[in-house]
């Protein structure tokens, strides 16, 4: 497995968690609760983008891994 394509997992996965997280902040009944996921989810939206950027900077410096 390359270094392109585990990051690119990863960042499947982190979406697949901020989706789960701002669901379970959609569900929560408690305030607190509610903001501790909203802000969780918040937070992996900031790692998303970070990873995005990763992402890009990889498929430009190695254009076989651009799509994979």
């Amino acid at each position: 497995m390359t270094v392109a394509s585990q990051v690119k997992g990863t960042l499947i996965t982190l979406k697949g968690i901020e989706a789960t997280l701002s669901e379970l902040a959609l569900k929560a009944k408690e305030e607190g609760t509610h903001k501790d996921y909203h802000q969780a989810a918040l937070k992996t939206r900031t790692v998303i983008t970070e990873m995005e950027k990763r992402v890009a900077f990889i498929e430009k410096e190695e254009p076989q891994y651009k799509g994979n």
